[in-house]
């Protein structure tokens, strides 16, 4: 298996592979790119994007600045709207349905290291390195995130669900409920 394929199958990975390096480097130039265009270059943007994700549906907005690991791993419906100042952090794959509103400063994670210093870092006698693995993250249909909320890896947040300002969204969430809070907790059916 290639490094690229163990990251995406959750397996340990090394970040450093020359591959994963090369996405890492193509996805800081397209986004470079796209953080300082003028708002009105909509065609431009729109195929920075095409060219960044994976999957980028009719009439996503994105507002800048957007940062992310690799974008090759977004997915994202259409007619959904980031916030600004959103970090995507793709070392797994990450599926945004449609109709969604992202706001500013929303986090979402895929990748993740093990608790234990002795187990997280592998020392040698040139360097040390960290051991990570990653999982997917889904986000449904209609689906609302508030201001500065961080999604952990591995969650899923089903269809038609609103996730108060400020969550930090450790487990998942099933369709059509309000869910605020650290944790993040069903508060009430929608």
């Amino acid at each position: 298996m290639t490094e690229k394929e163990k990251m995406l199958n959750g397996d340990f990975y090394n970040s450093r592979d020359p591959e994963l390096i090369e996405m890492y480097h193509n996805a800081r130039k397209l986004l470079k790119a796209y953080n300082n265009l003028d708002s009105k270059l909509l065609d431009e943007r729109n195929t920075i994007l095409d060219t960044l994700f994976e999957f980028k549906g009719a009439n996503v907005w994105i507002e800048t600045p957007f940062f992310c690991d690799y974008g090759a791993n977004i997915s994202i419906g259409k007619n959904t709207f980031v916030n600004t100042n959103c970090m995507f952090l793709d070392n797994n794959k990450i599926s945004i349905g449609k109709n969604g509103l992202i706001a500013p400063y929303v986090q979402i994670y895929t990748a993740t290291h093990p608790l234990k210093a002795s187990d997280r870092i592998i020392e040698t006698e040139d360097n040390s390195r960290y051991l990570t693995s990653t999982k997917p993250v889904t986000i449904g249909d209609n689906v609302w995130i508030g201001g500065n909320s961080v999604i952990f890896p591995g969650v899923t947040i089903s269809n038609n669900v609103t996730i108060g300002a400020g969550s930090v969204v450790t487990k998942d969430i099933s369709d059509n409920v309000l869910a605020f809070g650290n944790p993040c907790k069903v508060v009430k059916q929608l």
